[in-house]
């Protein structure tokens, strides 16, 4: 009997970023098993570490594993891998999973931004890439809430509370944060503040999106962002649509499409080798 009839096999995905390590375990098609902890100093050891904590969740053991994928700027650390494939096909795949009728992405991590175009069956036609600076960024975001003195999740809710975008200029973080001290200073409510920050940013991710261009379909928000409900609705008014975003954490789902590629890869092996 070839390893393809002999039972359940079990498959897991590993997505290092710069901010945390994300895994995810799928038996079949079905996830049961997920973890998020932070990325330290030993970027293999943060993989690790999610990876672990992933099995657990899930009741099993690395020895019960058929194939993992790594993906993630520190996939390359990954030696435990089976493979590592970019975090741009990983996050088409996690976005197609979750809404098959998917055709665009917007990632916003905690370094980069990216607009991903698809086709029908989660392959990448196109994408777009925002490395070069924080703005359009989670990091962005965490810099101007350190200027206010609030946490991510204040700063969101307070952009919902905010009467009107008041504008943010800078689209350097460094300057930004210079003009959010002065708007404070001249007495403007930080209700509006946070939402003109939001809108900043939906702007710059707009644009990266108007670049891949449409092709119908669902639009997706992923990534440890995508849980800021602030964010969100701005992009959705910049962008004159709804944006959805995945039952589970968005944060996991460059490691969802990590083992769905896991499972894809050693089935087909598998049935090579039954042929």
């Amino acid at each position: 009997m070839s390893q393809l009839n002999e039972g359940k096999l079990y498959f897991a995905g590993v997505d290092i970023g710069s901010n945390a390590a994300k895994s995810v375990i799928l038996a079949d098609d079905r996830i049961i098993g997920q973890a998020i902890v932070p990325t330290k100093a030993d970027v293999e050891k943060s993989g690790v570490t999610a990876l672990t904590a992933a099995l657990e969740s899930a009741g099993i053991s690395r020895d019960d594993l058929s194939y993992t994928v790594a993906t993630g700027y520190g996939r390359i650390s990954a030696s435990y891998a089976d493979e590592v494939i970019t975090e741009i096909t990983c996050h088409a795949k996690g976005a197609h999973y979750f809404f098959p009728n998917a055709r665009a992405i917007i990632d916003i991590g905690g370094q980069d931004s990216k607009a991903i175009k698809l086709d029908s069956n989660g392959n990448v036609v196109d994408f777009v890439m925002n490395d070069k600076c924080a703005a359009g960024t989670g990091k962005f975001l965490e810099v101007i809430a350190r200027a206010l003195e609030v946490s991510i999740d204040d700063l969101s809710r307070k952009t919902l509370a905010g009467d009107y975008a008041c504008p943010i200029n800078s689209t350097c973080a460094v300057f930004a944060e210079s003009e959010v001290i002065s708007l404070l200073a001249s007495g403007e409510k930080e209700e509006n503040i946070a939402k003109g920050l939001h809108y900043a940013v939906a702007k710059r991710v707009a644009s990266l999106f108007s670049r891949i261009g449409s092709n119908g379909g669902d639009r997706v928000f992923t990534g440890g962002v995508a849980k800021n409900v602030g964010l969100r609705s701005a992009l959705e008014e910049v962008l004159g649509s709804t944006l959805l975003v995945s039952p589970v954490d968005p944060q996991l789902n460059g490691a969802v499409g990590a083992a769905i590629l896991a499972r894809s890869n050693k089935l087909e092996e598998l049935e090579e080798v039954d042929d």
